[in-house]
């Protein structure tokens, strides 16, 4: 009997020591609050974004429902620093364990704060794109995630603040190293500055087609702040430097205005000089007429007889078209090539093609045979 009891005191003690002194039901008492708030995550979730949606509802704008769904996550966090903060109440900490506990609590409202600030960021930066009147996408896009990092960096220094870490020997530390990566980063600088450059004089933007001497010709991508992404034409994504881009001369097909069209028509010699007039006038006729193609007034339009070739009377066809769209500008020039050879068939001319004569010069008829005496043969005597 004595032995159950001092079994029993056992256990008072360990149930009333527990953990770091304190007793075994506080603990669980604190665990339990804190999983009730995790239960309860979704209720008070719910609730917090139902009150929230209500009052946006009141407003015309849609930024604020962005803005509602972008922290929603953050939102979640809320309930889980609720149930640290009353765990830790009801554990009634002391000294070094309570400061803990109150830098866990600081730890998760700040994190809560600058997560929120960070998810609101993008839906915010709908309002910077009437900057882009001004700037291009790509630099407004830059500027969003300069926000964005700023958050991140801030966010970091308060936390390592909460936890008695001082940031300014840090950041003065990271000067000093800052200057030592510098000196062997200079181009990973140079190509940031680099992209920034072309961002600010419009170089090109995010869907150009462009190209590269002895580099690349595709598809611009991303422009980010060490390389740029563009895709050739067969689909493979080529990162170019952007020090490279903004050194070297770079063509933007898609900054034209029109897409030209160069062909030299060959016809025949035999291509009588009215056919090569009526020719030549129903092909400027239809170039002049039609919708599809740039306006003499407004840009070089030729159609003449250029050249006599070894094989040919050439014509040239000199003009624009007013689309710069691929696909459409492939079927204009389709449509001029069927009708150049309607033009030229129905003038009684044909297409010349590469061709050599032989001319065979044969002797007069009733002219007598030239007969060659045979040599005589002589013989010593």
């Amino acid at each position: 009997m004595q032995d159950l009891q001092k079994f029993w005191g056992l256990v008072v003690e360990v149930w009333d020591q527990g953990f770091l002194g304190f007793d075994i039901a506080r603990i669980g008492i604190a665990i339990l609050v804190f999983a009730l708030f995790l239960l309860l995550r979704g209720l008070l979730t719910r609730f917090v974004l139902d009150w929230l949606k209500m009052l946006a509802k009141r407003t015309r704008s849609h930024l604020d429902d962005e803005i509602i769904a972008a922290l929603r996550e953050p939102i979640r966090l809320i309930p889980v620093a609720l149930g640290a903060f009353f765990a830790f109440e009801h554990l009634a900490l002391e000294d070094t364990f309570k400061n803990i506990g109150d830098n866990i609590v600081r730890s998760l409202i700040a994190f809560v704060i600058f997560w929120g600030f960070w998810r609101v960021v993008q839906p915010a930066s709908r309002g910077l794109r009437q900057l882009e009147r001004v700037f291009t996408q790509e630099l407004v896009d830059w500027l969003v995630k300069a926000v964005k990092v700023a958050v991140v960096l801030v966010g970091a220094a308060t936390i390592l603040q909460i936890w008695g870490i001082q940031v300014g020997p840090i950041i003065a530390g990271a000067g000093l190293f800052g200057v030592a990566v510098a000196l062997g980063a200079q181009d990973l600088f140079k190509n940031l500055i680099s992209g920034i450059l072309i961002l600010g004089e419009k170089r090109f933007r995010k869907g150009d087609y462009i190209l590269v001497e002895d580099t690349v010709e595709g598809v611009v991508e991303s422009i980010g702040f060490r390389s740029t992404v563009v895709r050739r034409l067969d689909q493979a994504p080529v990162l170019v430097p952007n020090a490279k881009l903004s050194d070297t001369a770079v063509t933007n097909f898609s900054g034209r205005t029109h897409r030209r069209i160069s062909w030299l028509i060959g016809v025949e010699y035999r291509t009588t000089i009215e056919q090569l007039r009526q020719i030549r006038n129903a092909i400027e006729k239809y170039i002049v007429d039609s919708d599809n193609f740039a306006n003499p007034s407004e840009i070089s339009t030729y159609v003449h007889i250029d050249s006599f070739n070894d094989s040919s009377i050439d014509i040239m066809i000199y003009c624009f078209t007013k689309t710069t769209v691929w696909g459409e500008f492939l079927k204009v020039k389709e449509d001029l090539a069927y009708r150049i050879k309607e033009i030229i068939e129905s003038a009684g001319a044909e297409f010349a093609f590469p061709s050599q004569s032989v001319y065979v010069e044969s002797t007069l008829a009733n002219q007598p045979e030239i007969f060659v005496l045979p040599k005589e043969n002589k013989t010593a005597g």
